[in-house]
């Protein structure tokens, strides 16, 4: 008998997706379908804040099961840092993440530039910075805004849209990669 997980992926499926994700030097992603591609039976995160100088480094799932510790780590590591507000954060997104930091075979933390803001801090924002949405999946805990210097931003946006299972934006001038759980999109700017 297959157990299922809750999502009613197979175990042997997900074991197969975390084998699928050895990928060569000059990754494609490709071959990446589906929205766990890459996540395998232990998923991890890294990060690190410029802003608060926090660093995080955890794995927050082991065979279908979230670690309720690791979680709360990970929700007050992506509050927000003007306000000192934390929420749940959307575990799709942190999934997402993870899933493409896998493909893209690196070990380095992204640097977080956002992840939840609160209506506040997206006002503010969005009066300086016209690229801010008035509705913003970051003030639901839906999105994150991140930056790793060995990738780059289209490596970053391609793994991220090989999981197919949410919003990529590619901000090249900004050198960032937006992620969220919301609808399947990709733009760029």
């Amino acid at each position: 008998m297959t157990k299922k997980t809750s999502t009613g992926i197979t175990r042997r499926g997900l074991l197969g997706a975390f084998a699928a994700t050895a990928i060569t030097a000059a990754p494609t992603y490709s071959n990446a379908a589906g929205f766990l591609r890459g996540a395998g039976d232990i998923r991890r995160i890294g990060m690190h804040s410029g802003r608060t100088g926090e660093r995080l480094q955890t794995i927050y799932w082991i065979e279908g099961e979230y670690i309720a510790e690791a979680v709360r780590e990970i929700n007050m590591h992506m509050r927000d840092w003007r306000t000192g507000e934390a929420v749940q954060m959307d575990l799709r997104t942190i999934d997402i993440m993870s899933a493409a930091q896998n493909l893209m075979e690196t070990d380095e933390p992204y640097l977080l530039l956002s992840g939840y803001r609160s209506p506040q801090t997206n006002n503010m924002l969005r009066n300086s910075n016209r690229g801010v949405a008035r509705n913003s999946l970051h003030m639901r805990g839906q999105a994150a805004d991140l930056r790793l210097t060995s990738r780059t931003t289209t490596q970053m946006a391609n793994a991220a849209l090989a999981c197919r299972a949410g919003g990529v934006g590619r901000y090249a001038s900004s050198n960032f990669v937006h992620m969220d759980c919301g609808a399947v999109r990709s733009w760029r700017r």
